[in-house]
């Protein structure tokens, strides 16, 4: 395959929480199993360890830490285990994390993406570009009223 992954998904929010909190709640898997919907994040958070997100005690995605600068910002490579679509790279994570008075803006990039990992469709979660917003959308509500939303079904 000679296609380039060249596509990138972008998702900015701001988030009244302090950017230790974020960043504590972006890498402690206890925490991320509340917002992540059932999903544990595990790492050492240095440059070169691994991560691997685990459902039910199964890793669904794994991949490096590439940047790891607290709290401002967290980059690792991302592999879905289930993907068997041939990729010249794997996908890319990075989190920014800038400080704004009583808030924090958060920018999300998940690069080195192809065409097939974006869905067009209104009532999934499939597909980055529907996933991240739901995924970032609980983690906002969790660190603000310490709850998470409700569950919803498609």
């Amino acid at each position: 395959m000679n296609r380039m992954d060249t596509r990138s998904f972008v998702y900015v929010t701001y988030i009244a929480a302090t950017p230790e909190n974020l960043w504590q709640a972006l890498t402690d898997g206890n925490l991320t199993e509340k917002y992540f919907f059932g999903t544990r994040v595990e790492s050492e958070w240095t440059i070169g360890s691994a991560v691997n997100y685990l459902r039910g005690g199964e890793v669904t995605d794994y991949g490096e830490v590439l940047a790891s600068d607290a709290p401002r910002q967290l980059s690792f490579t991302w592999t879905y285990k289930g993907d068997n679509t041939p990729r010249n790279s794997p996908g890319v994570v990075t989190f920014e994390l800038q400080p704004m008075g009583p808030v924090v803006k958060l920018i999300l990039r998940h690069e080195n993406l192809l065409d097939s990992d974006f869905v067009d469709e209104e009532r999934t979660f499939e597909g980055y570009n529907n996933g991240w917003p739901a995924i970032l959308s609980n983690l906002k509500t969790f660190l603000e009223t310490g709850e998470t939303m409700p569950p919803i079904s498609l």
